[in-house]
């Protein structure tokens, strides 16, 4: 009997947690949809504006902009981009494991690397790891803004320009699908110019000048592209914490009906024993 109170205490214990992650699942659907229709809206804009620079930039005086400036490149700045809470699958980890990746080849490389954090899970896990970043920062998720991604821009902005930093590389989780996110690692500053083509931009005439339009442009494309990289590890990880959740959800359902058939199995075995004991008394007694 000690055996059955055990099985139906856990069936019971299992079928708590199934409840909560249903409704963890269901508040990540929630906060899901939301978080795809921000980044589905901000996406072609971002996209656009960096081609509009890229073009611009592929014919202007490189050294006449501090954003475009390329040194040496012996002082690295990595973003690493997480969550501030777990229960997302492999979320994290798989940004982890790359950004500790990175961080080993580019100082093998012989360069100078620093860490910037966003989110508790990796701020816990490089002050595990011995690794202090040189700043952090936290509930950034609570609420997206362009107003939050520009006070982390304003830093990075100033490190690069009084040449504290020579790269800027982001390490987060491009949003594809709900059921797809995949790791990326980008780098920002010094932007990179691409060769002048055929498109949108092609042609055009810029007035003031091109010059002109291009130092009030980078300033606001290095915050745009910010903010959809913040937009990008929101939605995925509302998309990974709903998938992980629903797979909790049929884990728990699986759990439940093998601990089921296992507490009737003992309940049957219980039975039988109590039976034959009634008939070897009844035998014993004649």
């Amino acid at each position: 009997m000690a055996t059955l109170r055990t099985i139906k205490r856990r069936i019971a214990s299992v079928k708590k947690t199934q409840q909560i992650t249903r409704a963890m699942q269901m508040v990540a659907a929630a906060k899901f949809r939301k978080a795809q229709d921000a980044i589905l809206l901000a996406r072609p804009y971002a996209h656009k504006l960096r081609d509009l620079i890229g073009s611009l930039a592929s014919r202007a005086e490189l050294d006449t902009h501090q954003l475009l400036a390329r040194r040496a490149g012996k002082k690295v700045e990595i973003m690493v981009v997480t969550s501030d809470r777990g229960l997302c699958g492999g979320f994290n980890g798989n940004i982890l494991r790359t950004a500790f990746r990175f961080i080993d080849k580019t100082r093998r490389e012989g360069k100078e690397v620093s860490v910037t954090i966003i989110g508790r899970k990796a701020r816990d896990v490089f002050l595990k790891r011995k690794i202090v970043p040189r700043a952090v920062y936290i509930d950034v998720f609570d609420k997206v803004t362009y107003h939050s991604a520009s006070v982390i821009v304003d830093e990075l902005v100033r490190m690069f320009k009084s040449a504290e930093t020579d790269e800027l590389y982001f390490i987060y989780n491009e949003f594809k699908s709900a059921i797809q996110q995949d790791v990326v690692t980008e780098r920002l500053l010094p932007f990179e110019p691409v060769e002048e083509r055929e498109g949108p931009t092609a042609g055009y005439l810029y007035e003031p000048s091109e010059t002109a339009i291009l130092d009030e442009l980078l300033d606001k494309h290095v915050r745009i592209q910010v903010y959809r990289i913040l937009l990008e590890s929101n939605a995925s990880e509302h998309a990974a914490r709903m998938t992980a959740m629903d797979a909790a959800t049929n884990n728990a359902d699986d759990m439940i009906e093998s601990l089921t058939l296992r507490y009737h199995k003992a309940r049957q075995e219980a039975i039988t024993e109590e039976l034959i004991d009634i008939v070897g008394g009844a035998e014993a007694l004649r």
